[in-house]
């Protein structure tokens, strides 16, 4: 049976782009797509019925078949928005036992959004994409850009936050900088697959308007701005269809009205129906229910739904036959652009620049929230004891999650990485609290005496001159993980009343919390210091080191909100309808007032707001003026404002830019973000700046006619550094 395949330090955005692009980042001669064409014309007539037929779907658990006596090579594909999973068996889950495929884990992909840098999601996909393409991957199954709607969603770890605007900004320069290898990115999940609880039961039901304003518009960007080649279809239904193969969302959207022209690919088991799999705009069906050639031929891959039964349909006629060559043009549309693809590049793994790329984006990606008498940074001398209590401060945060999950070739921990930087104090550790070893850990303290840890842990604090909790949630189930949400808004494992416990002894504590996902925190009072260090992968414990000793400055933003309580957030207000759903449909009852849209419109004051990040240092945006007061329909909005470092120290700020329509004719949000822009200062430098929306950007889809539509009249333009934080409103109006 065979197992195996064939064989630092902030930058202004400007100045990474003149980076990125001297790099040249192994161009890759391109064959035109009048040649490729033609070449696929020439080559569809010498394929028999069956051999087209098994290019549609799998031979085994992350490979599809070529044709071997036609040069057409396999497609292999791997997991992994964040890293490339390691090697899985042919026939089976269990891991294949390699010793060479260990990988550079980055960040996750909220902190990527946290760093509202387009410019470091084009390094961060381009580093990946040779991780990939030295694996010898032709589809790299990631990013994830699905929506950020309720706190308890088990992957939202793996997406970009709530906003549209900042998921479709950050996820096109990815999906660039992966395909420079010869790489197909696959953007997952198409759509709608919002929660992880009965995902592949749940029946989605959500209007018009927040399907196109709200959870398609990432996708859109993708297909028709970074020219996306695989997509990946969801778990869900989508009023009563399954999203995987979906008349209105894959052939009328996707296909007819984006003009996509790569492949679909299923989720592994997602596919459920034959004609509707053929005829609803499936490529590649993955997974289907099958243990291969193990126990069973029942679930053999012959047997999927785009295997025999397929070749059964259109033998008789029921299927045309030009649906299926719809469907093979594409799949080798795909092997020309990555496997037979002309002087395709060789790719890296796990050399010194993906592990700097790794740790920029952590560093950058981690947003200081709260930082009570200067709390942080934290200085290194001698006679300062620091201790460091959490089992999060040594537990594997690139184990577990599910698909997600990686096999770095090292991950440094948040002890790790402190001990390394802080020389010249003493740093000392206890759990405080333990969660199980096992993926699938409880989310109540397991019966392990907990007691004990607590009583260590209030012993080391009371000695220490400084305490770091290292606390949150991890890739265990029912926390951040694949297959099942959260189930508690609060933090697990009697975390809160250990930090009632340790503050009570040390005032001088700080909070270092490493989750994918929003957190209740009543304990906010008793912390000084609080920073979101999300998931960063092989280099972890250095970035955070390099965050609370100053060495770098935080200039990362929220790119979710953080609502005080679990009914503020939109989807929870609504009750088990909206939220996990009743007799397995749901209803999104917030319609397109998701995240700080809900926040702002319904004036329900968040914990952290969307946006939000502090700094070191101290920023002002001034001089903010727009370059006209009326625009038409083809305009182009210019807003201009100077942002100064006011501070001591050099730094990053975001500036903002929201875009509000008073007396609408339709229901709107508040305010929506529309354009920022990253901007580096040193210490008392002053820099103008520009941002600029195109007026088609302000449009609302209008469900009476099933488009879009800019509707005329005033507009408030909102310029800030968070969403609840404005420095200036101004007017305009679209004639």
């Amino acid at each position: 049976m065979r197992i195996i395949s064939k064989c630092s330090v902030i930058m202004a955005s400007a100045v990474m782009l003149v980076s990125w692009n001297l790099k040249g980042q192994n161009k890759m001669s391109k064959t035109s797509d009048k040649t490729i064409e033609a070449k696929i014309d020439s080559i569809i007539p010498l394929l028999t019925l069956e051999e087209k037929v098994d290019l549609c779907h799998a031979q085994s658990k992350f490979s599809t078949k070529g044709v071997d006596r036609l040069g057409i090579p396999e497609i292999w594909m791997a997991d992994g928005p964040h890293g490339v999973r390691a090697e899985i068996s042919w026939d089976s889950w269990d891991y294949a036992g390699w010793t060479n495929d260990s990988i550079t884990a980055f960040p996750a992909l909220t902190c990527l959004a946290a760093t509202f840098n387009p410019v470091l999601a084009g390094e961060y996909g381009f580093n990946l994409g040779e991780e990939a393409r030295y694996r010898q991957k032709d589809i790299l199954l990631g990013p994830g850009v699905n929506i950020y709607r309720t706190p308890f969603n088990g992957r939202n770890f793996e997406y970009m936050g709530e906003d549209p605007f900042l998921a479709s900004t950050m996820v096109v320069p990815y999906v660039q900088g992966v395909q420079k290898n010869g790489v197909a990115a696959c953007v997952k999940h198409y759509a709608l697959n919002n929660q992880e609880r009965n995902r592949d039961l749940i029946n989605v039901e959500v209007s018009d308007r927040a399907l196109h304003e709200i959870y398609l518009p990432a996708f859109k960007a993708a297909v028709q701005d970074a020219k996306v080649w695989a997509i990946m279809g969801a778990y869900n239904k989508f009023r009563g269809q399954y999203t995987t193969h979906h008349e209105l969302l894959t052939n009328k959207i996707l296909k007819g009205d984006w003009g996509y022209d790569g492949v679909v690919v299923s989720d592994w088991s997602s596919a459920h129906n034959t004609l509707e799999a053929a005829n609803n705009g499936l490529d590649i069906e993955m997974g289907t229910g099958t243990d291969g050639l193990g126990t069973t031929t029942l679930n053999h891959y012959q047997h999927y739904f785009l295997a025999n039964p397929f070749l059964e349909k259109l033998k008789s006629g029921e299927v045309s036959e030009a649906v299926l060559d719809d469907k093979v043009r594409r799949v080798l549309r795909l092997r020309y652009r990555t496997n037979l693809s002309e002087n395709r590049p060789r790719g890296r793994a796990n050399n010194v620049e993906h592990h700097e790329v790794a740790r920029k984006v952590a560093t950058e990606g981690i947003v200081l929230l709260k930082n009570e008498d200067n709390f942080f940074p934290i200085e290194d001398k001698q006679g300062l004891t620091i201790a460091v209590i959490g089992e999060n401060a040594t537990r594997s945060m690139t184990a577990g999650g599910g698909s997600s999950e990686l096999k770095p070739k090292f991950e440094i921990s948040p002890l790790e990485g402190i001990k390394a930087r802080y020389k010249n104090a003493t740093v000392l550790h206890t759990m405080g609290y333990e969660t199980g070893a096992s993926e699938y850990a409880r989310v109540n303290p397991p019966t392990l005496d907990q007691d004990s840890l607590k009583i260590e842990a209030i012993k080391l604090a009371k000695k220490a001159d400084i305490v770091l909790f290292v606390g949150g949630l991890n890739k265990s189930h029912l926390q951040d993980c694949e297959g099942d949400d959260r189930q508690q808004y609060g933090l697990p494992f009697g975390q809160e009343v250990l930090i009632d416990e340790i503050s009570k002894v040390n005032k001088n504590l700080g909070f270092i919390l490493l989750t994918g996902n929003a957190v209740e925190m009543p304990w906010l009072k008793k912390v000084k210091g609080l920073l979101e260090s999300w998931y960063l992968g092989s280099m972890a414990g250095h970035a955070i080191a390099d965050v609370i000793s100053g060495d770098v400055n935080p200039s990362g933003k929220l790119p979710f909100s953080f609502p005080k309580k679990l009914e503020d957030n939109g989807a929870h207000s609504f009750g088990e309808t909206s939220y996990p759903g009743v007799n397995m449909t749901q209803h999104y009852k917030e319609d397109i007032l998701v995240g700080y849209r809900w926040h702002d419109t319904k004036k329900i004051k968040p914990l952290y707001a969307f946006g939000y990040g502090m700094s070191y240092t101290s920023f002002k945006i001034d001089n903010i003026s727009v370059d006209n007061k009326s625009y038409v329909k083809n305009n182009t909005i210019k807003v201009s404002c100077e942002v100064a470092n006011t501070g001591t120290i050099a730094g990053a700020e975001v500036v903002q830019v929201y875009i509000g329509k008073p007396n609408s004719k339709v229901d709107r949000a508040l305010k929506e973000l529309k354009g920022f822009t990253k901007v580096y200062l040193e210490k008392g430098e002053q820099k103008k700046v520009s941002v600029s929306i195109d007026v088609s950007k302000l449009a609302f889809y209008n469900t009476a006619i099933s488009d879009w539509e800019i509707e005329s009249g005033d507009y408030i333009v909102y310029v800030g550094n968070a969403s609840n934080n404005i420095s200036k409103e101004l007017e305009i109006t679209i004639e």
